[in-house]
C-alpha cells in the first residue's frame, strides 16, 4: 500500500515538473480594431528578442515579464498582409505561436494579416468560390513528376462545352507553387474580381519554378512541352494564343519574359512583376535580339511590366523596360510605390486580371 502511495505521488510530482516547464498559452499576433498588432514570443532563457516586419522600417525590441513572455505593440499598419519574423539572440525564428506561415525554401517567416475596415480585394468575402487542386504531371524535360496547383473558377464543370482561358502565374525564386495562393491570395483575388465582373472566369495554373539541379532554362522548355499540354489535355480550355498568359514575380517574372516574349505565337499575354533579369537565359536570349516588332506587336495583346519604385529592382526594371521600347514593342509599365513585397505582387496582380482575355 505504502509503495503504491509513493508511485503515485512520484508520478503526481513528475507531471507537476512537467506542466511547469510547459510554455503558457499565448496569443500571437494579436490584432486589434486600430490596426496595431500585439507580437508575443515565451522564452525563460533568450537574453534579448526583437521582431522583423515589412509593416517595419527596422527591428523593434520585445520586452519580457516575469513568467518569461515578451511582448511588443506596434502602432497602427497599413491593413494588408505581411511577412514577419523574430530573432531570439541570433537566430531567425518564425512564431511559433502563429500556423500562418510563408511559403518559402529560403526562409522561414509567419504572415500577420491586417483586414481593413472594408473588405480588401485580396480578403475572403461573401462571394461564389474557386477552388484550389494540387494535381502531379509528368514532365518529359526534366524526366520526373512533379507538383503545381489549379485554380479552377466558381461554377467550374469539367464536362461542360465551355472553353475556359488560362493564366500560367509563376512564383519567386525561393518561394513555391503554393506562394501564390497562401501568400499572395491569387485564388481569392481572382473570386472577389470574377464576382464583381471585372475579370473573366479563367482557370490560373501555379507550377514550381524550380527546377534544380537542371539548367535553370529547362523550365521554359517545361512549361511549354508538359505544362501546357498537361492542362489542355486535363481541362477544357482554350488552346489558341488568346486564351493563353503568362505572369510571374522577381525570378519569375523573368522567366515570365523569357517564356512569353521567346514564344509571342502561344502566349497572348505577357504580365511581368519586378522581374529579376540577371540570367544567363534572359542574357541570350535578349542580347542582340532583332525582333519582328511589328509582328510580334501584332500577336501580344498585352504585355505589361510592374515594379515598385522603392523596389530594389527597380533601375534593372526600368531598363528594361526601355530596352523593349527602343525594340519598338508596346509595353505597358506599372509603377507604383513600395518594394520588392508580396504586398506588391497582390496588386500588380488585381491590376492585370481585369486586362485579360478581353
Amino acid at each position: 500500500m505504502k509503495r503504491s502511495i509513493y508511485l503515485f505521488q512520484a508520478f503526481l510530482l513528475s507531471a507537476i515538473a512537467v506542466i511547469a516547464q510547459r510554455p503558457p498559452s499565448i496569443s500571437s499576433p494579436a490584432v486589434h480594431p486600430d490596426h496595431s498588432i500585439t507580437f508575443r514570443y515565451f522564452s525563460r532563457k533568450a537574453q534579448k528578442v526583437t521582431l522583423n516586419g515589412e509593416f517595419l522600417k527596422a527591428p523593434v525590441a520585445l520586452t519580457k515579464d516575469t513568467s518569461g513572455i515578451w511582448s511588443v505593440t506596434v502602432p497602427p499598419v497599413k491593413p494588408d498582409i505581411y511577412p514577419y519574423s523574430f530573432r531570439v539572440d541570433s537566430v531567425e525564428l518564425a512564431d511559433p505561436n502563429n500556423t500562418y506561415i510563408f511559403a518559402n525554401e529560403r526562409f522561414k517567416r509567419s504572415i500577420v494579416d491586417v483586414p481593413g475596415d472594408q473588405p480588401l480585394i485580396h480578403s475572403l468575402q461573401n462571394v461564389p468560390h474557386g477552388k484550389v487542386s494540387y494535381r502531379y504531371y509528368k514532365s518529359g524535360t526534366l524526366g520526373i513528376t512533379r507538383q503545381l496547383l489549379v485554380y479552377t473558377p466558381p461554377g467550374f464543370n469539367p464536362n461542360s462545352k465551355t472553353k475556359y482561358p488560362v493564366l500560367y502565374l509563376i512564383h519567386g525564386g525561393s518561394d513555391t507553387e503554393e506562394t501564390w495562393t497562401k501568400v499572395g491570395r491569387a485564388n481569392l483575388i481572382a473570386d472577389n474580381l470574377i464576382a464583381q465582373g471585372k475579370a473573366k472566369p479563367m482557370i490560373i495554373v501555379m507550377p514550381y519554378g524550380n527546377v534544380r539541379p537542371a539548367p535553370m532554362p529547362d523550365f521554359t522548355k517545361d512549361m511549354v512541352n508538359d505544362i501546357v499540354p498537361f492542362i489542355e489535355a486535363n481541362y477544357p480550355v482554350g488552346k489558341d494564343s488568346k486564351s493563353r498568359a503568362v505572369a510571374g514575380f522577381s525570378v519569375g517574372g523573368g522567366q515570365t519574359l523569357n517564356i512569353g516574349l521567346t514564344n509571342p505565337d502561344k502566349f497572348a499575354y505577357v504580365c511581368s512583376y519586378a522581374p529579376y533579369t540577371a540570367t544567363e537565359e534572359f542574357k541570350k536570349n535578349f542580347t542582340d535580339w532583332s525582333p519582328n516588332a511589328g509582328q510580334m506587336n501584332g500577336q501580344l495583346k498585352l504585355f505589361t511590366i510592374s515594379v515598385g519604385t522603392d523596389d530594389f529592382l527597380y533601375e534593372s526594371v526600368k531598363q528594361n523596360i526601355a530596352l523593349f521600347k527602343e525594340k519598338g514593342l508596346k509595353v505597358e509599365p506599372l509603377i507604383v510605390p513600395g518594394g520588392h513585397t508580396w504586398m506588391n505582387c497582390k496588386l500588380y496582380l488585381a491590376h492585370t486580371l481585369p486586362q485579360l482575355f478581353k
